[in-house]
């Protein structure tokens, strides 16, 4: 078992090239022919912010303080998740020629989805500091302990994309379920709603929802200057884990019938 992991390890290692390739391609594509660029990693959940803002803030100004930064503290992190594990969705169906002409370790295309969308997070965290200055709200020092959360959700991403990027191989239809199911997952989870408007029964559900510990964990930090007990790492790290271990095992098993079906 060891040796088996060690020689994943050294693919991996071998191809670390071609995934900061593969990550850097994502990236272009998506900004290709924008006037602005990467430009927009900033200005959409500013955008988002402010609408979002218009909308709710008056709904909730007395249940939550600083609500600009409340918003962009649960929806940087849940875009991330939603947006890398959609994107990973057609990550093997979209590069099936490339795989036909040359042997590439397949799990580099829905991880390389993940990555690039953990680079938009970084440059997306910037417009949320940008808002913290403008209202003023208090630089804490817990936001040095921000890659922890964003550790934990990476993990659950990672897992979550290669599950979705074996399934969609072999059932097209995962696709066009996984946009409802996200959008439902976005009203389920407390992004511009306290959760303190929420009855004790829907509460309880909130905690099977690896989500919520995420988006709770970076307000922690960030509007709270806490760092959250052993017990909600352990969670995080858990639900993290085990997304990944069950991804890697259905990609695994399933990529060597691909090529059947792409």
């Amino acid at each position: 078992m060891i040796k088996g992991i060690e020689e994943r390890l050294n693919v991996f290692l071998k191809y670390k090239n071609l995934l900061r390739e593969l990550v850097a391609r994502d990236i272009k594509v998506r900004y290709r022919r924008s006037f602005l660029g990467m430009l927009w990693t900033v200005l959409n959940p500013l955008l988002m912010m402010v609408v979002i803002t218009i909308v709710f803030s008056t709904l909730f100004k007395q249940n939550i303080e600083h609500f600009p930064i409340y918003y962009l503290a649960g929806s940087l992190v849940f875009s991330f998740n939603s947006e890398t594990t959609s994107n990973a969705l057609y990550a093997i169906i979209g590069n099936s020629s490339l795989m036909k002409k040359v042997y590439i370790p397949k799990y580099l295309f829905p991880l390389s989805k993940t990555v690039s969308g953990l680079v938009n997070l970084g440059f997306s965290l910037i417009a949320m500091f940008i808002v913290m200055i403008i209202l003023r709200v208090e630089f804490r020092p817990t936001l040095l302990l921000l890659p922890i959360p964003l550790f934990y959700v990476f993990l659950f991403a990672a897992g979550s994309g290669l599950f979705l990027a074996a399934v969609t191989v072999f059932f097209r239809d995962v696709a066009n379920f996984y946009g409802v199911f996200v959008m439902a997952w976005t009203y389920f989870t407390p992004i511009f709603y306290p959760t303190s408007i929420l009855p004790e029964a829907a509460l309880k559900l909130m905690y099977l929802n690896p989500m919520y510990h995420y988006v709770e964990y970076m307000r922690q930090l960030i509007l709270y200057g806490q760092f959250p007990g052993m017990k909600e790492n352990l969670v995080c790290f858990l639900f993290g884990v085990i997304s990944l271990v069950i991804g890697v095992i259905v990609f695994y098993k399933k990529q060597d019938r691909f090529v059947l079906f792409i």
